[in-house]
């Protein structure tokens, strides 16, 4: 896979270059300095990926992406987190903070070939399901978090909202749980009930409740009753 580095600064390059010599997957093809020399390289060279700063000299990243009539993979790296929600308007595989950790790369790099693997139909709606692995954005008011999955505990439906439990947090995004359910790998997240999806990894301990439903007790404290209509199921989810 042909990959092209853009990016204005010269150790920023370097040090990509060097943190991509552990995958032989990845053929870093050429390097650019500005949009202006990426637009010519990406012609010439057909890459395949771009490894893609935002804020340069001229246009920037975006500008870059806007100006190109085939668009391939996109990289985002970057010293600012305040453009990452604007990134994935542009359906970027992965947003990377600079400087970059070798993890967070090599996240970005086995979505990427996963993603590069899908040859049936089958494996593309698997593909769709968000995992523990995956990181999502959450945008409350003028906030937004960059968040992994597997942090999330509880997705709580209020109204045309829903309330995100994480860490300390309890942003809320406007979204359905029926279409968020519908999202997300049911081998990991649960339908507790018409009002709770539970992350099963934070589950601590489960008790009988009222009318066949049980109540299940989060890492931390939170409860959440599952109906009585899921309590099978989650029972047989929970056993061995």
């Amino acid at each position: 896979m042909k990959a092209l580095i853009i990016d204005d600064e010269r150790l920023a390059r370097k040090e990509l270059t060097n943190l991509l010599q552990e995958y032989q997957e990845i053929e870093i093809a050429g390097e650019a300095v500005n949009a202006e020399d990426a637009e010519e390289k990406i012609k010439a060279l057909k890459p395949d990926l771009l490894f893609l700063d935002i804020q340069m000299p001229g246009k920037t990243g975006f500008e870059l992406l806007q100006s190109l009539e085939s668009v391939p993979e996109v990289i985002f790296t970057t010293a600012y987190d305040e453009y990452a929600l604007k990134a994935f308007d542009f359906n970027a595989l992965d947003y990377l903070l600079k400087p970059i950790e070798p993890d967070r790369l090599k996240e970005s790099i086995t979505k990427l070939l996963n993603r590069a693997k899908k040859d049936t139909p089958e494996e593309e709606e698997v593909e769709k399901k968000l995992g523990p692995q995956d990181r999502v954005f959450v945008k409350d008011g003028d906030k937004c978090w960059f968040v992994k999955l597997e942090n999330i505990r509880l997705f709580e439906s209020d109204g045309n909202y829903i309330k995100i439990y994480f860490d300390n947090f309890k942003p809320m995004i406007h979204k359905s749980l029926n279409a968020l359910d519908e999202r997300l790998d049911d081998r990991s997240f649960f339908r507790a009930s018409r009002k709770h999806i539970i992350n099963l990894t934070w589950v601590e301990s489960i008790e009988s409740w009222f009318n066949g439903g049980l109540m299940v007790v989060l890492r931390g404290g939170d409860k959440v009753e599952v109906s009585r209509r899921q309590a099978a199921r989650f029972k047989e989810m929970m056993s061995l």
